[in-house]
């Protein structure tokens, strides 16, 4: 059987339990043994780089990152790719979003710098977004931001109204956006083919790992790529039926601490790691 050398966990309702908080003490021994067996550690989430790279103060330096759900890809601090939708796509997918009837949409567009809101948002829904983008500024238009790289359309809206919006980005933006759901009324449209498995693959080809030394765990609809194709992949038991099928394993949930309880499996060579 193959040895595990990669370790790749999404974040909310993954490694972080409802409180957005993680068992620090445990993780570090964990990630010690790792680091002494060349195992990498790769933080995989659909948010943004600057909010995930704070949750790992003390080695946020030597670990990667596909962040932005596989848009921005980062080892060491160091960029290794970096999408982006053309401007012609972003404009076409602005008048999708603000013509249609989905109610209670509400949205932000993602970038390398920033992520950004037009002005006159709800003010409640941005105060619960800073938790998720430490950088977030308003804009009128997107002329203020034409320097920067733009890779995602982040989206909250009512969940009756979520197939319909995927619906219609399939049917009108196939090649230019592609839309992939975390649950709770969160939509993500992103450059298709830019999701967490590509980005894992980036960095397999980088460090010289198979899929097949991948341990990866997730709980959401744009976790489905990285765990079909990982190796060793655990949905969390707090994950939704098609996350379960896709994935090859399944673990405890994210409120106890599911993750750690595998990683230290792996470490042992218990469990399917036998």
């Amino acid at each position: 059987m193959a040895a595990v050398k990669m370790v790749a966990v999404d974040m909310d309702g993954t490694f972080l339990d409802d409180r957005k908080q993680y068992d620090r003490s445990r993780f570090m021994a964990c990630y010690q043994m790792m680091k002494q067996r060349g195992i990498r550690f790769v933080v995989a989430s659909g948010n943004q780089y600057y909010q995930l790279k704070s949750f790992f103060p003390e080695m946020a330096h030597e670990i990667a990152f596909v962040a932005e759900n596989g848009a921005w890809i980062l080892d060491s601090e160091e960029e290794l790719f970096c999408g982006a939708f053309s401007r012609e796509a972003v404009h076409a997918v602005l008048d999708t979003l603000q013509q249609g009837n989905y109610p209670g949409l509400r949205f932000l567009i993602c970038g390398r710098n920033s992520a950004y809101y037009f002005t006159g948002a709800d003010a409640q829904w941005l105060q619960k977004m800073r938790h998720y983008c430490h950088r977030l500024r308003p804009i009128e238009t997107l002329d203020e931001i034409a320097d920067d790289r733009l890779f995602k359309f982040a989206l909250n809206l009512s969940d009756d109204y979520v197939p319909v919006l995927m619906a219609d980005i399939e049917r009108l933006h196939q090649g230019s956006a592609a839309a992939t759901s975390s649950g709770h009324g969160s939509v993500d449209l992103i450059v298709p083919g830019l999701h967490k498995a590509n980005g894992l693959l980036l960095l397999q080809q980088r460090w010289g790992i198979e899929s097949s030394e991948v341990l990866a765990f997730g709980d959401g609809g744009n976790d489905l790529e990285m765990l079909a194709q990982s190796g060793f992949s655990f949905a969390m038991q707090n994950a939704p039926a098609r996350v379960k099928a896709a994935a090859r394993y399944v673990t405890a949930d994210n409120n106890h601490a599911g993750v750690l309880q595998v990683i230290e499996q792996m470490l042992a060579g218990e469990g399917p790691f036998a």
